[in-house]
């Protein structure tokens, strides 16, 4: 029967030999024995099991996951796979929208239109693409004019806002208005 030491088998999954150790110390993969010397070493099961976990990792599973499943015979549960795809699916449109937000980014800039790379469309586009709502900016704002209300007035300028509109802006940030 082939044993493995943890450095070969490391290296027959491109892992570190301190990925293994870790896997030991979760509980994840287990060695088979250990040699009179005190080193571990590793059968063909724990290479089947290690095969499992890297294909698992590679479909953006979490240990604690790859675990459970390790545990209930090595086969996903709908369940699980199923919480991973919407999880998964969220991710790819927030990357879409930060994407979508820096290639009109890039386009202002490449156009050379004199107008400022970010204006206030631009922003509030960024803004709503990070997950912020209305009641998160006006958070944002306050904090901003309470902070730095210099750097809150020269900001909002350089969006392209009228100083009036800037005025209002400030006001409601410090709660002198109810809307803006």
């Amino acid at each position: 029967m082939k044993k493995y030491s943890i450095s070969k088998l490391a290296r027959a999954f491109g892992l570190s030999r301190s990925t293994l150790l870790y896997y030991d110390r979760i509980g994840l993969l287990k060695p088979s024995g250990r040699t009179g010397s005190g080193y571990r070493y590793y059968l063909h099961r724990n290479y089947h099991q290690l095969e499992q976990i890297c294909h698992f990792r590679a479909a953006g599973l979490k240990l604690k996951d790859i675990r459970s499943v390790l545990l209930a015979g090595g086969k996903p549960g709908v369940k699980l796979l199923d919480k991973h795809m919407r999880e998964t699916a969220a991710t790819i449109v927030d990357l879409k929208n930060r994407q979508r937000v820096l290639a009109g980014m890039l386009n202002r800039i490449a156009s050379g239109s004199g107008s400022a790379p970010v204006d206030v469309e631009l922003w509030i586009e960024m803004l709503e693409a990070a997950g912020m709502n209305q009641k998160d900016r006006k958070r944002w704002h306050t904090e901003f004019e309470r902070r730095a209300p210099a750097a809150h007035d020269e900001f909002l300028l350089s969006l392209g806002i009228s100083p009036v509109e800037v005025a209002k802006i400030r006001r409601w940030s410090r709660g002198e208005i109810p809307k803006y």
